[in-house]
């Protein structure tokens, strides 16, 4: 077997620690991620998803406990750009075109111009955003932004691509076709996803684990398997295993919201 991606155990989180204002976010967290797996994380409303994959990014530190990220810290993992990170705003900048907005990691890490630019075209085409490149941010919908936003996240090649609700604030219409792309891209590019959701059918189809996670403080309850085949598509939400899944995640799912201390 290969080395695990992530690798947590006995993580606490605990922000303003023996203030008044205490909270303690995540309690004993134990999680093994695999390369090449697409785990979603989902749980009640301010359970700590989002800060455990900002633990996972080193964005927060942790209170107690250990976390590696390919055999190494967290914070060694950042600092070579082991990670891509997409969240609920594609966080474009509006003066650069859509190119210029893939490019931006690519010029900080001095790739050479010709190297840049095809990485460039490689991953428009991989977001199918190829004849947008010279348009800017404020030209597409929301669902091509967050493309964009994707495609920049995976411009500089990162084992690890992790997504706080990426299709949060989409439509429906536009959040289930962004589900077939991002399939699509990941079976593509092989890289590792821990993708954070409220959806139950979203964290289904996408996942190749569902991980639920109680209220406050947050606490793996279920790591469930979904063992629905590749490739996905439309008629994979009619599939009668399918419900069963989602039937699964809503039962883990309400027995951890009465899981608060």
């Amino acid at each position: 077997m290969q080395n695990p991606v992530v690798s947590i155990q006995n993580l606490n989180k605990t922000f303003g620690e023996g203030t008044a204002n205490q909270v303690h976010a995540l309690k004993d967290i134990n999680l093994v991620i695999q390369p090449n797996e697409f785990i979603s994380l989902i749980g009640p409303s301010g359970c700590g998803k989002s800060t455990l994959l900002r633990v996972i990014g080193d964005l927060t530190g942790i209170t107690s406990g250990q976390v590696l990220i390919n055999n190494k810290s967290a914070h060694q993992a950042r600092l070579d750009r082991d990670y891509g990170m997409v969240f609920q705003a594609a966080t474009l900048y509006d003066w650069r075109t859509v190119a210029k907005n893939v490019q931006l990691p690519l010029e900080l890490m001095n790739y050479s111009k010709e190297k840049k630019e095809g990485r460039t075209r490689e991953m428009l085409a991989l977001v199918e955003l190829s004849d947008f490149a010279r348009h800017f941010p404020w030209q597409l919908s929301g669902g091509m932004q967050q493309r964009v936003a994707i495609a920049r996240a995976l411009a500089f090649e990162p084992s690890i691509l992790l997504m706080d609700e990426p299709f949060g604030a989409l439509d429906e219409m536009t959040r289930e076709r962004l589900n077939l792309e991002l399939l699509n891209i990941w079976q593509k590019t092989q890289t590792t996803v821990i993708f954070v959701t409220h959806s139950i059918t979203e964290a289904v189809f996408l996942s190749t684990r569902v991980v639920v996670m109680s209220a406050r403080p947050g606490r793996i309850t279920q790591d469930i398997k979904i063992d629905l085949p590749h490739p996905r598509n439309t008629d994979t939400r009619e599939n009668a295993h399918f419900f069963e899944l989602e039937t699964e995640v809503r039962e883990a799912l309400r027995r951890s919201e009465s899981k608060r201390e």
